[in-house]
Parts: C-alpha cells; sequence; structure tokens
C-alpha cells in the first residue's frame, strides 16, 4: 500500500461530482468524505475507507488502534444531547486529573501558591507514557521521556509563550519526529503522593533536580501576598505573552475533577465551541477564510474572525473541529463577545450542541 507523505494530499473520487482529499499534516490524516468529518472522536483517531484504501488496513489499525476501527468509522448521531456529566461516557483510561474553576474575586488569595497558567498542552505522565486530558495517548519519543519516572505527574507539554498552536502541532502528531525537541515538560504536580500540595510539588522540585531528565523541569510556586501582588504578577504574565496564572490552596490534596482548590486567573476568560462552517473573507481576505462559524455546547452559534493567522485562513479547522477561543463577557442573551480564536483543542471531548438558539 502507499502513503501520503507530510505536508501532501491525494485525491479521491467520491459519490459526488468533486473528489475528496485526503491529507496528512504533521502525521494527523484526514479526509473531506463526511464519514471522517462527523465521527465523535479526537481528529487524530479518526479513519475511514477512502484512507483504508490508500494506507491499507494495517497501517489504519496500527495508527488508530484496531479496538476502536469499528466504532471510529461510524458517524456521529445528530441532535444527540450532551450528558450533563461527561465523565459518564469517560473511559477507563482517562487520567484522574485536578481541574481547576475561573476564581470570581470571591476569595482571598492571600497565602496561596502562585504561578504561570501555561499556554501549552495538558499532560499526565503515568509512569509509561503521556496520556490527554482524555485518555488519548501522546506519542513523544523515547529520547523525550527518558529519566522521567515510573510513578505519576501532571504537567503542561510546553513550547513558550505565544507558541500554544505550535505546541499542539507538534504533539498530535504520531510518528515521534525530532519537533518535540521544541517542548519542554513543565511538571506541577505528583498526582500518586497522598499529601498535601507543598509535600507533592517538593517531590517535583526534587525528582527534577536529582534525576535531571532532558526535557522535564519543574514549574516555581510563590506565595500570593493579596489582590495587589495578584494583579501586579497577572500584568508582568500577560504582558510577556503568558495567559495567566494559577492559584492552589495552601496544604491541599489532589483530588480528580473540578475543586475549588485550584483557581485560574485570566484577564479574559475562555471556552471551546465547534465549528460549524466557514465564512468567506471579504478585503484583504477575499478568497480564503473571513471567519469561522461556531456553536456552543448549548447551541449558541456565532462567527469568530480574529486571532486567525494567514496560514490559517488558508487551511482553516474543519467543520466538526473543536476550538478554543477568548473573549471578554456574555452579552445578555449569552453570546460571547469579541472573541478571538486561540486554536483547536485536541483533548476536548466532541460534542454536538442541544439545538441552535442564537446567531450573532
Amino acid at each position: 500500500m502507499a502513503d501520503i507523505a507530510d505536508g501532501a494530499q491525494v485525491e479521491m473520487k467520491g459519490s459526488g461530482s468533486k473528489p475528496y482529499i485526503l491529507k496528512n499534516t504533521g502525521g494527523v490524516y484526514s479526509c473531506s468524505c463526511p464519514a471522517w468529518r462527523n465521527q465523535s472522536v479526537a481528529i487524530e483517531r479518526r479513519t475511514c475507507k477512502h484512507l483504508r484504501k490508500v494506507r491499507g488496513d494495517e497501517a489504519e489499525d496500527a495508527r488508530v488502534g484496531a479496538a476502536e476501527t469499528s466504532a471510529a468509522a461510524k458517524p456521529a448521531a445528530r441532535n444527540v444531547r450532551p450528558r450533563a456529566n461527561a465523565s459518564e461516557d469517560a473511559d477507563s483510561t482517562v487520567p484522574p486529573l485536578l481541574l481547576a474553576h475561573s476564581w470570581e474575586n470571591d476569595v482571598d488569595l492571600t497565602g496561596w501558591w502562585m504561578s504561570e497558567k501555561l499556554d501549552g498542552v495538558r499532560a499526565y505522565w503515568d509512569g509509561k507514557q503521556f496520556m490527554s486530558r482524555q485518555g488519548n495517548p501522546f506519542f513523544a519519543p523515547d529520547w523525550f521521556t527518558e529519566k522521567l519516572p515510573d510513578f505519576p505527574l501532571d504537567g503542561e507539554l510546553f513550547g513558550g509563550r505565544k507558541k500554544f498552536q505550535r505546541t499542539v502541532s507538534v504533539v498530535r502528531r504520531q510518528d515521534r519526529s525530532d519537533d518535540w525537541k521544541e517542548l519542554a515538560f513543565v511538571i506541577f504536580d505528583a498526582p500518586g503522593l497522598e499529601a498535601p500540595f507543598e509535600e507533592r510539588l517538593a517531590r517535583c522540585q526534587q525528582y527534577v533536580e536529582d534525576v535531571a531528565p532532558p526535557y522535564a523541569e519543574w514549574l516555581p510556586h510563590e506565595p500570593c501576598k493579596g489582590v495587589t501582588h495578584l494583579r501586579e504578577e497577572l500584568a508582568r504574565v500577560e504582558g510577556l505573552g503568558g495567559e495567566g496564572l494559577m492559584l492552589r490552596q495552601p496544604g491541599s490534596r489532589y483530588e480528580a475533577g473540578r475543586s475549588h482548590t485550584l483557581l485560574k486567573v485570566k484577564s479574559f476568560k475562555d471556552d471551546e465551541a465547534r465549528v460549524v462552517g466557514h465564512l468567506a473573507g471579504a478585503g484583504r481576505h477575499k478568497g480564503r477564510l473571513g471567519a469561522l462559524e461556531v456553536e456552543l455546547r448549548d447551541g449558541t452559534r456565532f462567527s469568530v474572525g480574529t486571532g486567525l493567522s494567514d496560514a490559517e485562513r488558508e487551511n482553516p479547522p474543519q467543520v466538526g473541529t473543536i476550538i478554543t477561543f477568548r473573549y471578554q463577557e456574555l452579552s445578555n442573551d449569552g453570546v460571547p463577545r469579541f472573541p478571538s480564536y486561540v486554536g483547536v483543542r485536541i483533548d476536548a471531548v466532541p460534542f454536538e450542541p442541544v439545538a441552535t438558539r442564537r446567531r450573532a
């Protein structure tokens, strides 16, 4: 069987007048056919009969997992109400991560442990491999994971400030490429240690300093001295291109799920939305994407036209992709104001909105 070279595309005749386009982008394969687009699994785990015809069943089974093949090839059900608790559908391999709530200026954060909120990809090291929030493996090269321990670590695959999209493009590859040399595994917790946060953080620091893994580092924290200190540090981090701050409650334990012992602080809010269409550009964007038409989980529909690079306008996220966007606030009818594109969310749970109920 043949393969599709990285960055290349292949045309294959379909049932309509236009051929289907098969692509390989950094080891992530895609097809423009409806069967591929409508699958309710992460993009890098989708397959279809056209990819199988070009690459062969053996190569596709190795790429997406033979046990998932039959389910992954089926289109997603339409107009399905999402479950109130996404964990009901969670696979047993989903890591038990501690997740944050947003700070609403309702808690005195004096004495809490403060660190930069990294704009990377959350990664859970289970002692053998990296896993995403949804339990999907990240295919890091052996030299990247060299000297990582046999106990769990929670951290972020980080390529630097303002490099979120580049980081995503590296970690979603499945060929264990040398591009991983651009990243670091920044460790901020040791989930398996039944101890207060201070002891867990010290364990992370000691491990990095004693073992010196080549691509791992620990994330420094400092005590918050009050609201003035918090806002000064937030302004400093955001001024450098950082995303915001994370605050840990002193003495808190590691617990799976969202917890008020971990708070995120940012000047802008963020959310996820599903791409449902592409709006044509005008002016200097004529002939390419002008904006993404997206939909929230509750059916709210609006467009995101800022934050996209020229390359992303030429090759926009496909319909069905989950993206992250930032915004200032919600309007009275629940529509995000001044939304700005951040990037494709590779570890998000695919969803179908309840029903389209607003446009903006």
